[in-house]
């Protein structure tokens, strides 16, 4: 197993990485404003919500991913903010990040709406090599860390959405950042982010009075790497309980479970498996815990999209 964390970080501080960076979740549907700064005060009430991520449980140095949002409505419905804290850490590689949202709606018709968004903030990315046993123990690249880089970056983002459906592409890190590994290396080396494009789309279609199917997708696009899709149909039952699956093209398949608790808490559940990841026979799959609040901040606000969005 630690031969796989070796490989990762040779490959990240050794090349230029050109691959998927940046955290995946299983719930996606429901931390959206992470990687769309437009999705921001669209349900017009305050969202909190916490994500906890344990992937590959059992393996040693597996990512462990935390996000914290939150955003609401501003000014007459017409703009939102939001904030997100996201920690991700690999084996000896910890990267976070803190950004701030900001989104402006314009009326399509009477039941839509198109808004706007912009995130910018700033990613910070420590390594430290220093925590990893090796064989050699005069192998000078393993004894040196990499202090905290601050690396700013900011991206955009369109989310277009209907009480029953929505449809939103963003690019939330535009910059790609360098930073330099001379101090591990003889020769200059450099490492850059990547830019990620996302799509992220959702329906729901009433069945009957009690029982709706709310089918969900994420695609995600980076240069060098496979275009890769989430596809979630889910059910939910008065409202109050829901179930669902998910596919992870070329990767993964999960299962979903939610609750609302009230009527301001509600809280998710989701497991996947590894399908063609050769790190499948040493790990007891990845788990992710979701944890949501509302707050109605008037009397009777003019929700357009459902909650469970």
């Amino acid at each position: 197993m630690k031969k796989y964390i070796y490989i990762f970080i040779l490959s990240l501080i050794g090349t230029v990485v050109n691959a998927q960076q940046d955290a995946m979740f299983t719930q996606y549907m429901y931390n959206t404003m992470s990687v769309n700064p437009a999705y921001a005060g669209s349900k017009n009430i305050l969202t909190t919500t916490a994500l906890h991520r344990s992937q590959w449980i059992g393996f040693e140095g597996s990512p462990q991913t935390q996000t914290i949002t939150i955003d609401a409505p501003f000014y007459e419905e017409n703009i939102g903010i939001g904030a997100s804290i996201i920690n991700d850490k690999i084996g000896p590689v910890n990267s976070s990040s803190i950004n701030f949202d900001f989104s402006y709606r314009i009326r399509i018709t009477k039941k839509s709406k198109l808004a706007f968004g912009l995130k910018g903030g700033v990613n910070l990315l420590n390594i430290k090599l220093s925590e990893l046993w090796v064989h050699d123990k005069n192998e000078n690249i393993f004894q040196q860390n990499i202090d905290t880089r601050i690396m700013p970056n900011f991206g955009f983002g369109l989310f277009y959405y209907t009480q029953k459906f929505y449809i939103g592409c963003s690019v939330p890190k535009l910059l790609k950042n360098k930073f330099s590994v001379k101090e591990l290396a003889s020769s200059m080396q450099n490492s850059k982010q990547t830019k990620h494009f996302f799509i992220i789309s959702g329906a729901t279609f009433q069945i009957n009075d009690d029982i709706k199917i709310k089918p969900s997708t994420i695609i995600k696009i980076t240069a060098n790497a496979p275009i890769q899709m989430d596809i979630s149909p889910v059910i939910m039952y008065k409202d109050y309980v829901w179930g669902g699956l998910m596919y992870r093209t070329g990767d993964a398949l999960g299962l979903l479970f939610g609750l609302n608790i009230t009527k301001q808490f509600a809280s998710g559940y989701s497991f996947d498996w590894s399908l063609v990841n050769k790190t499948a026979i040493y790990n007891a799959g990845t788990h992710e815990l979701m944890l949501q609040y509302y707050y109605l901040l008037k009397p009777k606000p003019k929700v357009m999209s459902p909650r469970h969005f």
